[in-house]
């Protein structure tokens, strides 16, 4: 407080003395040559005073000033030592890889199977087969997980019903005689922080060829319903060729030409709960 009060004092005191100055210029200034003169230096006798007067007062006020600040700086580190630490924010926990080990039955219901076809070399048909069925084994040992899935060829659909015919005829999956594809596969090996492959075979319109599939664990269900079993969900994708199961002879010339990449891309999306553990 007293510190402040020093400070306004000399504020005020170079006020009154500019105020001085000033006035007596201007007074100068309506008086005649001699009279100039005479105030000219009384205003500079003035000035001399009042700088006098503010000088003898400016080594109380700055030391003054000092100790303020030195108060000032030696508060500071216990204000700061009382601030809270800023911690940094904690990374969400790493989703598990694959859900506890044991046995889980795929939910036709809720799980899906779904196809993007090359057509006339630079479109795409996409469809989906409805009715997806099995069994999915978790084991400690990724060598022991597997795999056992059918797919029900018939419920084949591209929103188009003359295609899905067409689709069910002898000409590609010709379900009167192939009723279901499977896959079934066991051993996987991990190819990313959340991404497992398996190396299964995938049986379809009477040909049995390895098709790897790349899946990642997607999680379980957090609103499971008590007394009821665990529910997980996998997402997965393949691609193979349609040649290579001998569908298609009909129309692969113009539809895939000589393309020698997977011409068919291969999503399925599963839902399974988990089955007791018998003893």
């Amino acid at each position: 407080m007293r510190t402040s009060m020093s400070f306004f004092f000399v504020i005020q005191e170079v006020r009154r003395a500019l105020s001085k100055n000033s006035s007596m210029a201007s007074a100068s200034k309506a008086s005649d040559d001699g009279q100039v003169q005479i105030r000219s230096e009384a205003s500079k006798m003035i000035n001399r005073n009042a700088g006098r007067a503010i000088v003898k007062r400016l080594p109380g006020f700055f030391g003054a000033g000092t100790l303020f600040f030195a108060i000032l700086a030696g508060s500071c580190p216990s204000a700061l030592a009382q601030q809270p630490v800023a911690t940094p924010v904690q990374k969400s926990v790493e989703a598990q890889a694959l859900p506890a080990p044991g046995r889980y039955k795929i939910d036709p219901r809720h799980s899906f199977a779904y196809f993007s076809a090359w057509h006339h070399l630079v479109g795409r048909v996409r469809g989906r087969f409805d009715k997806v069925s099995g069994t999915i084994t978790v084991s400690p040992d990724p060598a022991a997980c597997s795999v056992d899935v059918t797919i029900d060829v018939a419920t084949i659909s591209t929103q188009v019903s003359q295609r899905d015919d067409d689709l069910r005829s002898d000409a590609y999956f010709d379900v009167k005689k192939f009723l279901t594809m499977t896959y079934q596969g066991r051993g996987i090996h991990r190819v990313s922080a959340d991404l497992w492959r398996m190396d299964g075979s995938l049986t379809m319109h009477g040909v049995t060829k390895v098709v790897p599939l790349t899946f990642k664990y997607s999680g379980v269900f957090a609103d499971t319903e008590p007394n009821q079993p665990a529910r997980v969900a996998f997402h997965g994708t393949a691609a193979t060729k349609r040649a290579e199961f001998g569908m298609g002879a009909r129309d692969n010339s113009a539809e895939v030409g000589d393309l020698k990449a997977p011409d068919v891309d291969i999503e399925i999306d599963v839902e399974a709960d988990a089955e007791p553990i018998t003893p």
